[in-house]
């Protein structure tokens, strides 16, 4: 069987049988967490207890917590999300209104991961020296802040005090003020996870540079520019092309924490609310576009992988 193709039915397989089990475990995490829905659907101080049972029957939540379960996944196979709890629409449609703040903010922080933390980590690996050392207590700084105190600095200083960027909302229809308003957001999800590519890309390109391929370019007169960017680079850049699979998938993530801080209406922000809730719903759906995203990323390194390469395909066609 082609690689390739068996590479796409071990992937497809893995995430049915990651979401299947993710899928349970949350489920099964909100059905016995402190705390119950129908309180909060009740909305009031005075409620009666017929009227929390009338609530439970209407949205089955007396039901056995495998029935529960196995009628939200029948939906799901039916393209069916359930009833958010909290908003009282489908799920589904929740999803469609968010996810483009979210995906905005992953793409952005993304292109300021890849390009920024490439880019520092060839050119530190390339020109040691004082340079570089500064570059790597900056990168070790900004691996050990938390995004939230990340957030919560550039809120203070670029829209509190200098009043550069906006501090809140995602921006309107505009592309360019879209742009503008997730930038500090962007940033803020960015930082950590733009540290550490810088450090592995840094620390891969050094030992590719030391390599007898690329001694042979330089002494056959190829230019320095070509030696490192067209040599040395595609040797180096395979532990970060995996690195930035898991990085960019783990963005979804921290979404949550930064969508919160600067009041985005994305997946993130809608997580946290249903979570507060117990909206069961919402939570399996964002949990499940999150997982799926993880392991589809994985799935495009792995066949990344072979491409930059070579030796692993020559290895796959053997096998």
């Amino acid at each position: 069987m082609n690689a390739v193709l068996l590479t796409v039915l071990k992937r497809v397989g893995s995430l049915l049988l990651v979401l299947f089990v993710t899928s349970f475990t949350v489920f099964a995490g909100m059905y016995l967490a402190p705390g119950s829905p129908e309180t909060f659907l009740a909305r009031g101080n005075n409620v009666t207890a017929e009227t929390l049972a009338a609530l439970r029957e209407q949205y089955h939540l007396d039901d056995p917590f495998l029935v529960q379960y196995l009628r939200w996944v029948g939906g799901v196979f039916q393209g069916d999300f359930g009833q958010s709890l909290q908003f009282h629409q489908p799920v589904s449609d929740l999803l469609a209104s968010r996810l483009p703040t979210t995906l905005s903010l992953v793409v952005y922080a993304a292109v300021l991961i890849l390009g920024t933390g490439v880019l520092l980590g060839v050119l530190a690996a390339v020109k040691r020296g004082p340079v570089d050392s500064v570059a790597i207590i900056l990168s070790t700084l900004g691996m050990a802040t938390p995004a939230f105190v990340v957030a919560m600095a550039l809120t203070s200083l670029f829209a509190v005090t200098l009043g550069i960027f906006p501090a809140f909302g995602p921006g309107g229809d505009d592309p360019g003020d879209r742009i503008w308003h997730l930038t500090l957001p962007a940033i803020a999800l960015a930082l950590s996870s733009c540290a550490l590519v810088f450090r592995t890309t840094r620390t891969s390109m050094i030992a590719t540079l030391d390599k007898e391929y690329v001694e042979t370019a330089r002494v056959r007169g190829f230019g320095s520019q070509r030696v490192i960017w067209a040599h040395a680079f595609r040797g180096g850049i395979v532990p970060v092309v995996t690195l930035a699979g898991l990085v960019i998938s783990g963005l979804l993530v921290t979404t949550t924490i930064v969508e919160t801080v600067f009041g985005l209406n994305g997946i993130g922000s809608l997580l946290v609310q249903a979570v507060n809730v117990k909206d069961f719903p919402v939570v399996q759906a964002i949990v499940l576009v999150i997982v799926t995203v993880f392991v589809l990323s994985n799935l495009v390194v792995d066949l990344l992988y072979p491409v930059l390469e070579p030796r692993a395909r020559q290895k796959a066609g053997a096998r």
